[in-house]
């Protein structure tokens, strides 16, 4: 029987990474796949690669794309730290995590609140968390388009919550997005008509530490923000929904109450980031890999029978 192998099907920027020996999560990977007795290589995630790869033998791993057929699955960061989720599909919003029920009064409250503050000092520091009396929305892409995870397109969310929301609103605009004329257009005509919501570009995380709450379609300044006890209004599916206001999951009314129930922040963090993602910079991460691969279907043995 040959050797089992993976692929990592990887962008420019990450193999370039793993190749100078600076991607902690994709040399472990390695370590632990050739642990137990596989074979490892990398490669550029091209269109071509794409084709090719349902013909090639073994396994493929892609990092935060669709994985093109059932041996592969993909992987992403789970926004913050060195936490990872290597699952079947690409959209956040479809993986285990989004489906599970937080089990609240299971987590463990020391051991959470022992592990939020050392979150929250590693991604916080000692910068300071306010509450001024906006609500933050850090908008994201095509703002026009009602897309299948959305309740609705971005700007009928900001017309949505600007006949429903007295406080002033703060939309900032994505660093990364090229938006159109005319959405720049549109929202400039928003901000004329509603006097309690404006626009900007760039300032989202001071903002962040300022805000009363988030207002977004499922950006991860949301989750960010849960690390600040900030609440969230989420109007997109997402994995990080259970202690948002969820307007796909329970209608607009409801999503909004959410936001006035206490959550308990430091017992969430704990089950997303420590119970449901691989954390690459502990001990175990290895074990607990190649127990998920197992989950998954991979014909992966344990580092002690390998």
């Amino acid at each position: 029987m040959s050797q089992p192998h993976l692929t990592l099907y990887l962008d420019p920027p990450a193999l370039a990474r793993l190749k100078a020996g600076q991607h902690n999560f994709f040399q472990r990977v390695t370590g632990a796949m050739e642990s137990v007795g596989w074979t490892v290589s990398a490669e550029e995630s091209t269109l071509n690669a794409r084709f090719e790869a349902p013909e090639k033998p073994g396994y493929a791993l892609y990092h935060m794309e669709e994985p093109p057929h059932d041996r592969a699955l993909t992987c992403r960061r789970s926004y913050t730290g060195a936490y990872w989720h290597v699952e079947a599909q690409a959209a956040r919003w479809e993986w285990p995590v989004a489906h599970a029920r937080f089990p609240l009064r299971q987590i463990d409250g020391p051991e959470a609140k022992h592990f939020y503050r050392a979150l929250r000092e590693r991604v916080l520091g000692n910068a300071r968390v306010t509450d001024e009396g906006f609500a933050l929305m850090p908008l994201q892409g095509r703002l026009s388009e009602h897309r299948s995870f959305q309740s609705m397109s971005p700007l009928e969310m900001i017309e949505t919550v600007m006949v429903r929301v007295t406080q002033p609103v703060i939309a900032t605009l994505h660093p990364n997005e090229d938006y159109t004329p005319l959405e720049r257009q549109t929202l400039v005509a928003l901000a004329n008509r509603y006097p309690h919501f404006r626009v900007q570009e760039g300032g989202t995380p001071e903002l962040l530490r300022r805000c009363s709450y988030v207002i977004t379609q499922n950006s991860s300044v949301a989750f960010d923000g849960y690390i600040l006890r900030k609440p969230a209004l989420l109007f997109a599916q997402i994995d990080f929904h259970h202690i948002a206001g969820s307007v796909p999951h329970m209608g607009l009314d409801a999503a909004l109450e959410m936001l006035q129930k206490r959550q308990n922040f430091a017992k969430y963090l704990t089950w997303f980031l420590r119970d449901q993602a691989l954390n690459a910079g502990r001990p175990e991460f290895e074990t607990r890999l190649l127990t998920h691969l197992r989950e998954k279907g991979w014909p992966v043995p344990s580092i002690a029978t390998a």
